[in-house]
């Protein structure tokens, strides 16, 4: 059964750690040649019972793998844990957000203007539950080994040294332009738009607007989106 088949591969490392278990004293008495009794085995010829394929053996493992990589990823690391950030406030509003932003908790975007690798000036719309998952670097953004920027993978990306400007709706955000002068996020989960026009009193339902200055950056300001939960 399934259960037997996940102790089988999980109890051994390679497929012949698995077919010796198989190979009894009797085997190695007659045939004296470890190869040989593990090809009789994989064949059927010989062993103590019922033998796995070898191609079952190798698709079961891989299941395993996969199983023991996606419970990992589901423990969702903090890893802005244990860190202090007292002369980045930027960082430490990060660090606050990182926690709600990857159990769904809160869905933030992020606005940022500041200088990119090559000392451009670069501005954004950033979905910081996405980047979380998506983006590798942000340990080295906690370490300050990098600098989080704004990218044309973003909500949206304008290089003003360049001219060039992009936006991609994310797995959390679409964007609206089509009902109002400037740009509108509507959250996926429970449908509620963010009005990001900073003339706007608020920027829509749960919904805060936080600007912090910070000397990494020209401008950050944060859209907490809160979700809430039915009861």
């Amino acid at each position: 059964d399934d259960l037997s088949a996940l102790d089988v591969v999980t109890d051994h490392e390679t497929y012949e750690d698995y077919l010796d278990t198989q190979v009894t004293p009797l085997d190695m008495f007659y045939l004296e040649d470890e190869d040989l009794a593990r090809q009789l085995v994989e064949l059927g010829y010989r062993g103590s019972g019922d033998v796995m394929k070898r191609q079952d053996f190798l698709t079961k493992k891989a299941a395993a793998h996969a199983l023991r990589m996606g419970k990992a990823l589901e423990k969702k690391e903090v890893l802005s844990a244990g860190l202090t950030f007292e002369d980045s406030p930027f960082l430490a509003a990060l660090a606050e957000r990182e926690e709600p932003n990857r159990t769904g908790k809160m869905m933030s975007i992020i606005f940022l203007v500041g200088k990119n690798a090559k000392g451009q000036e670069v501005s954004g719309y950033i979905d910081l539950a996405h980047r979380l998952k998506s983006d590798a670097a942000f340990e080295q953004y906690f370490a300050r080994k990098k600098t989080l920027i704004p990218s044309p993978h973003d909500l949206s990306y304008f290089n003003w040294d360049t001219q060039v400007s992009n936006s991609l709706p994310s797995p959390n955000f679409e964007i609206i332009t089509d009902q109002y002068p400037g740009v509108l996020f509507r959250n996926r989960r429970d449908r509620k738009t963010l009005n990001v026009d900073p003339k706007f009193e608020t920027p829509g339902d749960n919904t805060v607007r936080v600007c912090i200055s910070s000397p990494e950056y020209e401008q950050i300001v944060f859209y907490d989106h809160v979700m809430r939960t039915k009861a």
